[in-house]
């Protein structure tokens, strides 16, 4: 049996970044049910850095990171976290009231995003139809995420504290005995005073393991393709673009397009795969929004984003059985809050309060609480 002070199931960004954050003489070990971390969502990630995207405390636990992504610690990564990169939130004619409300309310923590014409939008992406576009908002802070320099950082530091990942350790038992959990895995049992249920898709399964209430989380399915699209020139500087309503969002990366529907298919947890359906979708979609045509695909792909009711992450323990923790609903949200969850996650297991900055944000435990589900 091996044993420490944390065992967080779930080597994806929420664990591992929770595990990074944890101080230097607290021995985490992180168990992967695959044969690598960040296999089903993490790696499949089209990372991007946005105060303007998600809920009001997703938003806020993202600004609470920009400086870490802007300026990591020495060591952390041998290459840069981020890149800038505009964010356009783009809108048809019925979609003009959605977009102003949107904006309003991401105003209020980033007053520096701003309304821009029709005309400069399309002057920043020229592909775009000028009688399709109504109106646009414009975050010109937001950045490109690299997320494997993100995720290998987590890991080296978790490493560096002398913690552990231990794959192919997929969980299929967990019972509580005299103040520890013993955790049955593939790879042998494993024990500690506390468990953090960091394991995506598969939260609810694991909260089942340990007989404690569900947290109703909901793995959704989303589709992206890549496609070079003939006889246009493509600029890298070209913002990312969403629309207001997410019916669709595309990038350029590497000379190709990177595009998707938008789609939030609810499915059982798995290895999930794109759906012809969803490629058609995004193809008409993107079709009818610019000028852009898609006579082939490169590859598609698909990832989950899973959700609990309200969009907003679960952090904090439950109050049901003794020393289980969460860390989990992280949606889409994953790479560009992970700093903002993982020093919450860590300051909580140490009973310790939300840290400074991310209270002052307006952040509040019970709102990330799973006793907000627990009526």
């Amino acid at each position: 049996m091996r044993e420490c002070d944390f065992l967080i199931i779930g080597a994806g960004i929420a664990g591992t970044s929770c595990a990074h954050f944890l101080p230097d003489d607290a021995k985490a070990i992180v168990l992967e049910a695959e044969n690598r971390p960040g296999y089903h969502t993490t790696g499949r990630s089209v990372a991007m850095y946005t105060e303007a995207y998600g809920p009001r405390t997703v938003r806020a636990l993202a600004k609470s990171g920009y400086g870490f992504l802007t300026n990591p610690p020495e060591g952390f990564a041998d290459v840069p976290l981020s890149e800038q990169s505009a964010f356009l939130f783009v809108a048809r004619e019925d979609q003009l009231t959605s977009l102003k409300t949107g904006l309003a309310a991401v105003q209020e923590l980033s007053p520096k995003i701003a309304m821009i014409s029709p005309k400069e939008a399309i002057e920043r992406v020229p592909i775009l139809r000028r009688d399709y576009l109504a109106g646009a908002f414009l975050d010109p802070y937001a950045m490109k995420l690299n997320v494997d320099a993100i995720h290998q950082g987590y890991i080296k530091g978790l490493k560096n504290k002398g913690g552990d990942i231990v794959c192919d350790a997929a969980v299929t038992a967990l019972e509580r005995k005299s103040g520890k959990w013993q955790v049955t895995t593939k790879q042998g049992i494993f024990s500690a005073p506390v468990v953090v249920n960091a394991a995506g898709a598969w939260v609810d399964e694991i909260a089942d393991l340990a007989s404690t209430r569900r947290v109703g989380i909901v793995p959704k399915r989303r589709t992206v393709i890549s496609f070079p699209p003939p006889g246009i020139e493509l600029d890298n500087d070209w913002p990312f673009v969403i629309d207001c309503e997410e019916e669709f969002f595309f990038k350029v990366e590497a000379g190709t397009i990177l595009g998707s529907p938008s789609n939030q298919d609810p499915v059982p947890p798995q290895d999930v795969q794109p759906e012809e359906l969803d490629i058609a979708l995004a193809i008409d979609r993107l079709q009818r929004a610019t000028t852009m045509t898609v006579p082939r695909l490169n590859r598609s792909w698909a990832g989950l984003r899973s959700f609990v009711a309200d969009e907003v992450p679960v952090v904090g323990f439950t109050d049901d059985v003794e020393g289980f923790f969460w860390c989990a609903g992280q949606g889409g949200y994953g790479i560009e809050t992970s700093i903002g969850m993982g020093r919450t996650c860590a300051a909580l297991l140490q009973g310790q309060d939300l840290p400074e900055d991310v209270k002052a944000l307006d952040v509040r435990a019970e709102d990330l609480s799973p006793q907000r589900f627990s009526s």
